[in-house]
């Protein structure tokens, strides 16, 4: 047998929508799938996220499509069933398609396409049931008629019933009914049967069958037997699944079902008959039925029940597997999860077992009823025969939307598998430079052990217990070839969304592995270095990073794939050929894609390093280089443009939180002359330890002695002023950090200029010296926060109204314009503390006198 590709669901409406709906393969969700006769329309009911039926439907003339108007329904009621009604105007000539939507309240919707008007459209709506409480529990067409089982709520005069009279609350009801172009007409309500259970109604031919439904737990007795009833005969058959032939046969002019069933009710009690777990009606009025013990059985309309096929031992049937039914003239199909059996009708043998690619349901096409025909979430295929012998399992699958198909042989591809493997592993030990080929292999003879392998797996391939071990390295093998004949023939959108859609398994694969050895770090490397692109957002996706775009960057992968991305270091020293471990190669995707992710990224893996417990073992072994430094590594591997490499530095040094490093970054923040930036970084980074604290103030109070820079931000610099300094250490600082007479204009000198015979009184203005009147806001503070003030300092407090007796002048000396640091040190305790609190022209009053005195602080202010 062959399975041939119909349709990649590329030619009906919303195509996209319809796969993504049927992959979700949620019971819950999906409560029915419905195919038209023809197969051009698929109706799909919903049951989540609301009560919907979504409609999709294939065009002879596509141009048409946009315009057409599409049967959806979004309502509060559940939808029972929708079925096609047989349109006796002529609706094969015409194109015209009528279907009915019933709802549990008992209203009824016939909608009507036609492809060269407007598509669907509704006709009417009508009501089945006569009684407006009546619940409609299921519902058919069988011919000219509508049948349902409804629920008939008891009356509210009526004494409280009891269990078993309280399940017997049901009824089944028909309709006569007559199509015509622009309605349908209704004849009159007609009980068939009541006081009976819940019924499930089955329309086979000229039959309707009445099936216990299991799901509302029935009476033990009840559930025990069900009925066929003919409209065209008038007449009841009652049958169960534990004898072949049928228990009783009456006129339908009895309708009340204990009448009915009186007579069988003492044979059937110490019988156990087995439960149905599905059913299929077949074309001629009979019946397919799966039951409990695996039995395959045809219920014939005359009421004999006949077994076909048993399945495996092993196979449990019950109403969570998967399963679905179909007969086709002499060869019956039965869909197991995945399995795909093919039987004769005639002899009960199987034909072929098929391993499908995922769920599917089997439906009969109007067009080739002798046909199987599939509906699964990738396509509609038909399975025909191929006129080979099914012991070699052989079957052709065609990937949808392509004309050409092509031949899949699982064996020939497992033993083309095993000659492949064995290829590789006599390569690696082969001291000749001859390369090894799988024809080598086979015609060698020098090998015999993939030969012997391949004889074995060819020859016992159709045994089920080697086909169910074998069946996940055989779909494997098949979707490698699919892919493969992708690649060959699809479009260039085709091959790319395959490609993406490979990598992003590959790369998923590899990083959820426990630990990643030398090749398949070297092939994870090789994948992101050929598909840069789908390699990143295969990443994405892999370790589920969300930006939420305000500088937060956060990820839900579970921890084994963060262990597997972080504990992959290796020493910087790598060269580059090596291949890079998976962390850097992370960030150097991500550097390539997202370049202001780096950081936050960083920030994430540091994260994620200290929930799962990594990198915090006591052994300084490669392992352990922090993150940042590899991160910082690896950009400079780069080669990237120069600023754009120090904002990131900054940004990666930042993110650490290390001390060093900030000190760092700090330092090339004022290389680059970014002020503002320094002192945010510093006011955010003070807060973290008094030792840092202590480190970065003392820093940027040596940039303030050397330049005037920093004077708009000195106001938040002396906030940042640690506690345990005092006006001495900082007076101390400022004096030992003076720029030399020699600096540049940038750092121009503190002291009055050695080339003139003496030393002027006053600074100049456009000098960049450090003052008095710098400092004197951070002494200020110094002392107010003192706990006991030194009455030296005292002054400082105060604003004197005159100013202070002038030093005696001395004579200097041109060699001691300079200071020493021990004279520095001293002189900053023979300070006036006057000196501080003058106002500018007291303190250029006073200029010539300190400087003899050989102080290094003019004293005009800025």
């Amino acid at each position: 047998m062959q399975r041939v590709g119909l349709s990649d669901f590329g030619d009906f409406s919303h195509g996209k929508e319809l796969t993504e709906i049927l992959s979700l393969n949620n019971n819950e969700q999906i409560n029915s799938v419905r195919m038209s006769p023809d197969g051009r329309h698929i109706h799909v009911v919903l049951r989540k996220p609301k009560v919907s039926l979504v409609t999709f439907d294939k065009y002879e003339r596509p141009q048409l499509a946009p315009n057409q108007k599409k049967l959806d329904l979004c309502v509060n009621v559940p939808i029972v069933d929708i079925f096609y009604l047989e349109h006796h105007g002529g609706s094969s000539s015409s194109g015209a398609a009528v279907v009915a939507v019933v709802y549990e309240s008992g209203k009824v919707e016939f909608w009507k396409f036609q492809e060269c008007k407007s598509g669907w459209h509704l006709l009417q709506t009508s009501q089945l049931c006569n009684s407006p409480r009546a619940k409609v529990v299921s519902v058919c067409a069988c011919s000219n008629l509508i049948i349902w089982c409804e629920e008939r709520p008891p009356s509210e005069s009526s004494p409280v019933l009891s269990a078993t009279r309280n399940m017997l609350r049901y009824c089944v009801c028909r309709r006569d009914f007559e199509v015509n172009e622009t309605a349908v007409s209704l004849g009159g309500v007609k009980i068939a049967l009541h006081n009976n259970p819940d019924f499930t109604v089955v329309s086979s031919g000229e039959y309707v069958h009445l099936l216990p439904d299991l799901k509302s737990k029935p009476l033990l007795n009840i559930s025990k037997f069900f009925l066929s009833w003919s409209p065209r005969y008038d007449s009841f058959t009652v049958s169960t699944t534990c004898k072949n032939t049928p228990l009783k046969k009456l006129s339908a002019k009895e309708s009340d079902f204990m009448k009915l069933v009186i007579n069988c009710l003492g044979y059937l009690s110490p019988l156990e008959p087995p439960e149905i777990c599905s059913f299929s009606p077949t074309a001629c009025g009979g019946l397919l039925l799966l039951l409990s013990t695996g039995w395959l059985c045809l219920l014939q309309k005359d009421g004999v029940l006949r077994q076909v096929y048993k399945l495996e031992d092993n196979c449990l049937v019950n109403y969570s597997t998967h399963t679905s039914l179909g007969m086709y003239e002499d060869t019956l199909a039965l869909i197991m999860g995945q399995n795909l059996h093919l039987i004769d009708l005639n002899c009960g043998r199987e034909l072929e077992k098929i391993v499908l690619m995922g769920e599917a349901l089997l439906y009969t096409n109007r067009a080739d009823m002798c046909t199987p025909h599939l509906l699964s979430e990738t396509g509609l295929f038909v399975v025909v025969s191929r006129g080979t012998d099914s012991r070699d399992c052989n079957f052709r699958i065609k990937s949808p939307g392509f004309s050409t198909v092509e031949s899949i042989h699982p064996g020939a591809l497992l033993v083309e598998a095993v000659f492949e493997e064995a290829c590789k592993y006599y390569q690696q030990r082969s001291l000749s430079s001859t390369p090894l080929t799988v024809d080598s292999l086979k015609k060698g003879g020098r090998f015999q052990a993939p030969i012997s392998l391949a004889s074995i797996l060819f020859s016992y391939l159709s045994a089920d217990k080697l086909m169910g071990s074998l069946e996940a390295e055989l779909k494997a093998l098949v979707s490698l070839e699919e892919v493969k004949g992708t690649l060959v023939r699809g479009s260039v959108k085709e091959v790319e969304a395959m490609c993406e859609s490979l990598v992003e398994k590959e790369v998923l694969r590899l990083l959820s592995s426990p630990e990643l050895d030398k090749e398949a770090l070297l092939y994870l490397n090789s994948i992101f270095s050929i598909f840069p692109s789908e390699g990143w957002k295969a990443a994405q996706s892999a370790l589920q990073l969300h930006y939420n775009g305000e500088g937060f960057l956060s990820s839900r992968a579970p921890p084994d794939v963060w262990k597997t991305v972080l504990s992959a270091g290796k020493s910087t020293t790598t060269t580059s050929s090596a291949a890079l471990p998976v962390f850097e190669l992370l960030c150097r995707s991500v550097f390539h894609f997202q370049p202001s992710w780096l950081p936050r990224f960083l920030e994430l893996a540091q994260k994620e390093q200290g929930s799962t417990g990594l990198g915090l073992g006591g052994d300084c072994n490669e392992s352990n280089v922090p993150l940042y430094k590899r991160a910082l590594y690896l950009l400079s591997s780069l080669n990237p443009d120069r600023d754009q490499q120090q904002d990131l530095e900054v940004e990666l040094l930042l993110v650490s939180g290390r001390p060093n490093a900030i000190l760092q970054a700090l330092r090339i923040l004022m290389s680059k002359k970014q002020w503002y930036r320094v002192t945010q970084v510093a006011q955010k980074c003070c807060k973290q330890s008094p030792l840092l604290n202590k480190e970065i103030f003392t820093i940027l109070l040596c940039e303030v002695a050397h330049h005037r820079d920093l004077d708009p931000y000195l106001d938040l610099l002396w906030t940042l002023c640690p506690e345990d300094f005092t006006v001495t250490t900082i007076l101390n600082m400022v004096l030992k950090n003076l720029p030399s007479p020699n600096t540049p204009s940038h750092s121009s000198s503190f002291l009055a200029s050695s080339s003139t015979s003496s030393t002027p009184p006053f600074t100049d203005p456009h000098s960049t010296q450090v003052t008095v009147g710098l400092l004197k806001p951070l002494l200020r503070k110094v002392l107010q926060r003192e706990t006991k003030p030194s009455q030296r300092y005292v002054d400082i407090l105060q604003s004197p109204s005159f100013p202070p007796p002038a030093l005696p002048r001395q004579p200097t000396e041109q060699s001691s314009s300079v200071t020493d640091p021990i004279a520095d040190s001293d002189l900053c305790n023979n300070i006036t503390p006057a000196l501080l609190a003058e106002t500018p022209e007291q303190q250029t009053c006073t200029q010539t006198a300190i400087q003899r005195q050989r102080v290094a602080l003019p004293a005009n202010t800025v």
